[in-house]
């Protein structure tokens, strides 16, 4: 039976560019991150039939450990407070959203200094798959695994014409193995997060690498033996690039090995009284939203 794990600050961020900011509450409050996440999530529900369900959260969206590996980790989303920088209208409906999953009796889970991205990974290797992750971030595919039956729902082109990412989509996509992707973003690069890649070498040039080397490793080391599988100017940029293919892998890999509570994962039973659920759809005007999430999970 199927896991679904949700990036749910992913959704949100799809959820909150997605529908108009002129959705309100009756004091005002902006809902439209909070009315997509739950419509996202009822759909995602209804199509994948879970039996075990994790909103998975940020417990720390610059781990420490990432930040002292390679202080411009995510430097260019840093606000002038030293926070993540964040639409104005999408701060107060985070905590109302969280507070609702609870009610909804959903496992929210996240881990001190680790991002939700590492709760994800180490969920996909520590549970039963199926496994389906469910995020707009292709950082994730590198957790695909076709043996352990783990997918990515990537929502790029949104809910209704989501690609479901297994090894060989990637494989068609990036024209490398499907099981590196991981190799190839570390040379690619990822200007969303700051993270340089190896300078002069691009996509073509990262994927061309790929399809001949499984490790960085492997690719430093044929740099320094002269491989003709290298071309002489990717092996100068590797070479150049020394300090950075020392902490790639760790910067670039999601952990594993994340401390996770001890919890039931199970879709959650209708609770006896559906009273609190009715509160917030009517103080919040979430009106069918509710109604959605509600139908999803059979209760």
């Amino acid at each position: 039976m199927t896991l679904l794990l949700l990036d749910s600050a992913s959704l949100w961020y799809r959820a909150y560019y997605g529908m108009p900011d002129t959705l309100l509450a009756p004091d005002g409050t902006p809902i439209n991150a909070i009315r997509g996440y739950l419509d996202m999530s009822a759909r995602l529900i209804s199509l994948y039939r879970p039996n075990r369900l994790v909103a998975c959260i940020e417990g720390d969206w610059r781990p420490t450990w990432r930040t002292e590996l390679f202080p411009g980790y995510k430097a260019n989303r840093v606000s002038a407070d030293g926070n993540e920088e964040e639409p104005d209208l999408l701060t107060p409906q985070i905590p109302i959203l969280l507070d609702l999953l609870e009610a909804f009796g959903i496992p929210v889970v996240g881990a001190d200094d680790y991002e939700a991205d590492d709760v994800i990974a180490t969920y996909s290797v520590a549970e039963p798959g199926p496994t389906r992750i469910v995020t707009g971030d292709r950082d994730l595919f590198q957790l695909v695994d076709d043996n352990r039956k783990v997918a990515v729902a990537y929502l790029a082109k949104g809910i209704a014409a989501h690609d479901l990412v297994d090894i060989d989509w990637i494989s068609q996509k990036y024209n490398i193995p499907g099981d590196r992707y991981a190799l190839f973003a570390m040379i690619r690069g990822d200007a969303s997060d700051g993270l340089p890649g190896i300078r002069g070498i691009g996509e073509k040039g990262a994927a061309a690498i790929a399809q001949h080397f499984v490790s960085i490793e492997e690719v430093e080391e044929a740099a320094r033996n002269g491989d003709d599988r290298l071309t002489p100017n990717m092996r100068k940029k590797i070479l150049e690039a020394q300090d950075y293919i020392k902490i790639a892998p760790k910067l670039v890999h999601c952990a594993l090995d994340v401390p996770l509570p001890h919890i039931d994962l199970s879709l959650p039973k209708k609770p006896d009284s559906l009273d609190e659920i009715y509160t917030y759809q009517r103080d919040y005007g979430l009106g069918a939203s509710i109604d959605r999430l509600i139908s999803a999970l059979r209760w």
